[in-house]
């Protein structure tokens, strides 16, 4: 017999997406948001020459730059106001992350509750401004040093760039925070989810307009476009996959009364990392080949070889990318899900493992789990990210549809209908009770 929540899922349908108010209200404002996320990314900070900077980027924008374009939307090729996306703010949260592990200040905050959790969120954004300041202070010297993209090199630009960026970057900070209390979905996720699907149609045009004039072969785009379909299909599957560990609760007596005796799941998801391990990944690896850039023609020898050899689609940096995605998936699993932590809090609710005692025993049976689990997910990372690489080596064509980018699409689309669901099924409750026949409803 079906249980409640598959009697419910069974009946449920967008249809009552129009008699939820509430939910529309909170999608309009999500969508309003994004627009203002998005027109930011096309008003340019002032001091900045765009044909001169345009030329550049054109010419250098295949290294770090290009990953960062692609994350805020076109945002750095244009060197608008919100150039540093939201970027100072995943730094920052990370930082604290780490912060909550080492300093047991920060860790019995952490503990506290909603509480603690609001401290330790407004240290994240005291640590977002100062990454922001020091990124535009960064931004702003090397602009001053790339061709002829500045007007008036000096403190006043310097200056300037900094309070520009670091404003941009504290606005989409609060846009994001808004559309996570207000809307729907991960604010901080949507908008870079808006910016990286913002630069789909462009792409798929170009695309086109190179088959067109003969310099891909059509068939060759066919094959990159059904390539992503099936890309897309696989990341759906490997994101909903989970390890469940099942977990039982002893029953108590309080009074006349008699508690537990229930059995659950802990579910481990396959990639409890996400797509911080790419992102971080690419980031260093196209560091050393960006700082070059700008600075080619005063390059030894030995430093144009290794720039060489770490190029994006060279077999060095993709053995290097794949490396350094294994180490932060399993760096950053470690932070998100502790072992110990968990353990701890099964032990305090009274649930149990069958056949392992509570506590170290059950810590280190989730921490074997887990390890198992994140060899998995590392292993899918680095397959998803490294075959749009193989290929930009391969056929010198660079597939901007894959990778990172489609992950980051997939997860973020699948959180946010994930969201909607719920908020359509809290407040088409009762109606969807009554359509069930659910046993003990009443008419």
């Amino acid at each position: 017999m079906a249980s409640a929540a598959e009697q419910l899922a069974a009946n449920f349908n967008f249809g009552n997406l129009g008699k939820a108010h509430e939910l529309r209200h909170r999608i309009f404002f999500t969508l309003g948001a994004l627009i203002v996320a998005r027109l930011g990314s096309y008003i340019p900070m002032p001091g900045i020459d765009p044909a001169a900077l345009a030329l550049q980027v054109q010419q250098q924008g295949t290294g770090l730059l290009d990953v960062f374009n692609t994350l805020s939307g076109g945002a750095v090729g244009r060197m608008a106001i919100f150039a540093l996306g939201i970027m100072p703010y995943i730094s920052a949260s990370i930082i604290i992350q780490l912060m909550t592990t080492v300093f047991p200040e920060l860790e019995t905050l952490k503990k506290e509750g909603e509480a603690g959790r609001k401290i330790l969120n407004q240290y994240t954004r005291y640590g977002t401004v100062g990454l922001a300041m020091v990124q535009a202070y960064g931004i702003a010297i090397g602009l001053e040093h790339w061709g002829h993209a500045v007007i008036n090199p000096g403190f006043f630009f310097r200056f300037s760039a900094m309070i520009t960026l670091t404003g941009g970057t504290i606005l989409l900070m609060w846009i994001g925070e808004q559309i996570t209390s207000r809307g729907v979905g991960n604010g901080i996720s949507l908008i870079i989810f808006a910016g990286i699907v913002a630069r789909f149609p462009a792409l798929i045009g170009q695309g086109l307009e190179s088959a067109r004039t003969g310099a891909t072969n059509p068939l060759l785009l066919l094959a990159f476009a059904f390539f992503a379909v099936l890309l897309v299909l696989f990341i759906v599957f490997m994101e909903r996959a989970q390890r469940r560990l099942f977990v039982t609760y002893p029953k108590r007596q309080v009074g006349n009364k008699v508690y537990g005796g229930e059995s659950s799941h802990l579910p481990i998801k396959l990639n409890v990392s996400g797509v911080i391990p790419p992102i971080f990944a690419s980031s260093i690896l196209l560091l050393p080949t960006t700082v070059a850039s700008f600075n080619a023609q005063n390059l030894s020898g030995w430093l144009h070889t290794m720039v060489t050899y770490l190029s994006r689609g060279q077999p060095l940096y993709l053995i290097l990318y794949a490396l350094l995605i294994f180490f932060f998936a399993f760096f950053y699993t470690s932070i998100v899900f502790p072992p110990d932590e968990t353990a701890e809090n099964l032990k305090k609710y009274g649930g149990v493992f069958p056949g392992i005692r509570p506590g170290k025993k059950s810590a280190q049976f989730i921490d074997y789990t887990v390890t198992r689990v994140t060899v998995i997910g590392a292993c899918y990372l680095a397959f998803v990210c490294l075959i749009p690489e193989f290929m930009f080596y391969k056929y010198n064509v660079s597939f901007s549809l894959g990778g990172t980018s489609i992950l980051i699409v997939v997860s973020v689309t699948m959180d946010t209908v994930a969201q909607i669901q719920s908020h359509l099924i809290a407040q088409q409750y009762e109606g969807l009770i009554k359509k069930s026949k659910l046993r003990g409803a009443r008419k």
